[in-house]
């Protein structure tokens, strides 16, 4: 039996939202772009899915933007903002790539975290303040949930100081990792971008979500059949869509328990494996970090030979974000937020979700503990 400990990789779909995209990989196979009867029924489907959408995330239908996912959806956000508005791109140092290289791309500015993962919020502020007429601040991009280390940012002060330095600026936000853990209608209103990715939350992969305020614009980045009225063009994926709704509305009535069931189990894994071993780092303290998120360093280790001792026995864990996987460099993150050579090496991401159980929690300490002693003997 697989112990799967890599949501934040990717979750295993729901099988209510397998179940609702079924009819429309089969009989309801019509584009809703088209103007009979069948491409009606789809419509209508795609219709009632943005609805529910838009209420789980606390915005409106209209607000609402389909894509294929987090990469897409962050790309269209800054380098959107940026063609469009000409200016400065700014973002932390411990962003997910598909920001921080848009950023880097566009010669923008990449400010300081601290030593839990979070943005500075002295350094922004000092960036805005020294932004110029010439060159403004134009779009600003924090993530909502690290996706290595799990570090939930305070978005509320983030909003405040780019309203109050950067008035102008376009505020994103890559909640991809948050909304398995985090109530979107809190994050939703401080922000005029937001962005997310289906099988981050028991949805299919290849598709995502963008919300884009109204009076908000941003120059799109794939052009032609006009869809998601000008914003987004491209034939809808209406069965990953109708999928993506249900995924989100049963993550979103269930979030209150999973919080509390997750965590239990999480501080388990943790606890016994600091227990049985020295030299384990626990890189967030627990206040810090959402529910799922289980990150551990083990020190003298390099995190290749511990994976693959994992993958022998059927323990499905990482280094770092699964788009760096193969590279098994040190993480950019963990380098941002000062962790030393020695610790980050042996870094091991343990990501659980709706799926974990405790026999999981009872095979991955077992299998962790042996891999270590193995490696360290």
């Amino acid at each position: 039996m697989v112990t799967y400990l890599d949501h934040a990789a990717s979750t295993p779909m729901r099988h209510e939202a397998i179940e609702a995209m079924a009819p429309f990989l089969d009989n309801l196979y019509a584009n809703p772009s088209g103007s009979h009867r069948f491409a009606r029924e789809a419509r209508k489907a795609l219709d009632e899915a943005r609805d529910v959408v838009a209420q789980t995330l606390g915005c409106l239908p209209g607000e609402v933007v389909f894509n294929s996912g987090g990469t897409e959806g962050d790309n269209a956000a800054i380098l959107g903002a940026v063609r469009r508005l000409g200016g400065v791109a700014v973002c932390p140092a411990a962003e997910h790539h598909a920001v921080l290289h848009c950023v880097e791309h566009l010669g923008g500015v990449v400010v300081r975290v601290d030593n839990v993962g979070s943005v500075d919020l002295l350094d922004l502020q000092r960036v805005l303040e020294e932004a110029t007429e010439d060159k403004p601040v134009t779009v600003v991009s924090v993530m909502a949930v690290n996706n290595e280390v799990g570090t939930i940012t305070p978005m509320r002060d983030v909003a405040r100081i780019v309203r109050k330095y950067a008035p102008n600026a376009i505020l994103h936000t890559d909640a991809v990792q948050a909304a398995c853990w985090i109530d979107m209608r809190e994050i939703t209103p401080l922000v005029d971008v937001l962005t997310l990715s289906s099988h981050k939350f028991g949805g299919p992969k290849g598709v995502g979500v963008m919300v884009l305020k109204t009076g908000k614009h941003l120059e799109p980045l794939i052009l032609g059949g006009g869809q998601e009225r000008e914003r987004r063009s491209g034939t809808h994926n209406v069965a990953g869509i109708i999928a993506t709704a249900k995924a989100l509305e049963l993550t979103d009535s269930t979030r209150v328990s999973e919080c509390e069931r997750v965590t239990v189990l999480r501080d388990r894994l943790v606890d016994e494996i600091r227990a049985a071993l020295d030299g384990v780092l626990e890189t967030v303290p627990r206040q810090h970090r959402v529910p799922g998120a289980a990150h551990l360093c083990f020190l003298g280790l390099e995190n290749e030979a511990l994976l693959f001792l994992l993958d022998q026995v059927d323990v499905c864990a990482s280094a770092a974000s699964a788009c760096a996987s193969g590279a098994m460099e040190t993480s950019h993150v963990l380098e941002a937020m000062g962790v030393e050579r020695s610790w980050s090496n042996g870094a091991l991401r343990l990501s659980l979700g709706h799926t974990t159980t405790n026999a999981d929690i009872d095979k991955a300490v077992s299998a962790i503990v042996s891999a270590v002693n193995q490696l360290r003997r």
